[in-house]
């Protein structure tokens, strides 16, 4: 299951901004997210999801339910 951890690069290494276990050799996702406030930060992670929903989903998926995505 992906878990999301806010991390920034401090000029050398990428530093995780949280405590996280991870196991040897875990597989990474990177996101570089440019601009520096928020309103940036919120913008970049919106356009970032509809490019993954576009990418998900096609122009011919069924229509689903609030149920079936409970």
């Amino acid at each position: 299951m992906p878990i999301a951890y806010q991390a920034h690069f401090d000029g050398e290494k990428i530093q995780l901004d949280e405590p996280a276990t991870l196991p040897k050799g875990a597989k990474l996702l990177v996101t570089v997210v440019a601009g520096e406030d928020e309103e940036a930060l919120r913008r970049a992670w919106s356009e970032q999801s509809k490019r993954s929903l576009s990418r998900a989903y096609g122009d011919d998926e069924p229509e689903y339910s609030r149920e079936d995505c409970l």
